[in-house]
């Protein structure tokens, strides 16, 4: 984590986002969630599913492990052998992740997406979009919703919303 933390600006380091992309913004760690949410435990599959080596594999299994995303459990004693299971808040991330698959599906046309969500009971595609909790509006009306500082922001995050530039213009 060293060398991701080295990129983070000083004033970023109590933005979420950034926190966020220092755990999750390489390229290996978000395919490895993802086999993680399709089922996969062991290094093998993992390995045999992604083409990676198998020592870039160890590297970003064990940052996962430490960051809290993944469980390591052995499931076989002689010779050892370890699983790897999401946590609680390895799970927490499947939302980011099916909306990362969204969006890049959003740029495709439907014969050409590859992976698709379904509503496993019915097998129907399903549209995924990030909503309020409270009123289920969606969150991607940039004129409806914008960040502020929250109550722990320091001084360069206030600064930062103090005043707020114009929101981009829409196609309509």
């Amino acid at each position: 984590m060293a060398a991701m933390a080295s990129r983070i600006r000083l004033e970023d380091r109590e933005c979420p986002l950034s926190t966020t992309v220092q755990h999750v913004g390489e390229w290996w760690t978000l395919l490895i969630l993802h086999d993680a949410f399709d089922g996969y435990t062991r290094f093998d599959q993992f390995q045999e599913s992604l083409g990676i080596s198998s020592s870039m594999l160890t590297t970003r299994l064990k940052t996962l492990v430490t960051d809290g995303l993944l469980e390591r459990r052995p499931y076989q004693t002689n010779p050892v052998r370890h699983e790897y299971v999401l946590t609680d808040l390895g799970r927490s991330l499947r939302p980011v992740i099916v909306a990362l698959a969204a969006w890049g599906n959003s740029r495709l046309a439907p014969e050409e997406r590859a992976m698709i969500l379904i509503d496993a009971d019915s097998g129907e595609e399903v549209d995924p979009a990030i909503v309020d909790a409270k009123t289920g509006h969606r969150l991607d009306d940039s004129d409806k919703y914008v960040f502020t500082a929250g109550p722990a922001a320091g001084p360069a995050m206030r600064d930062r919303y103090a005043t707020r530039p114009p929101a981009p213009a829409r196609d309509e």
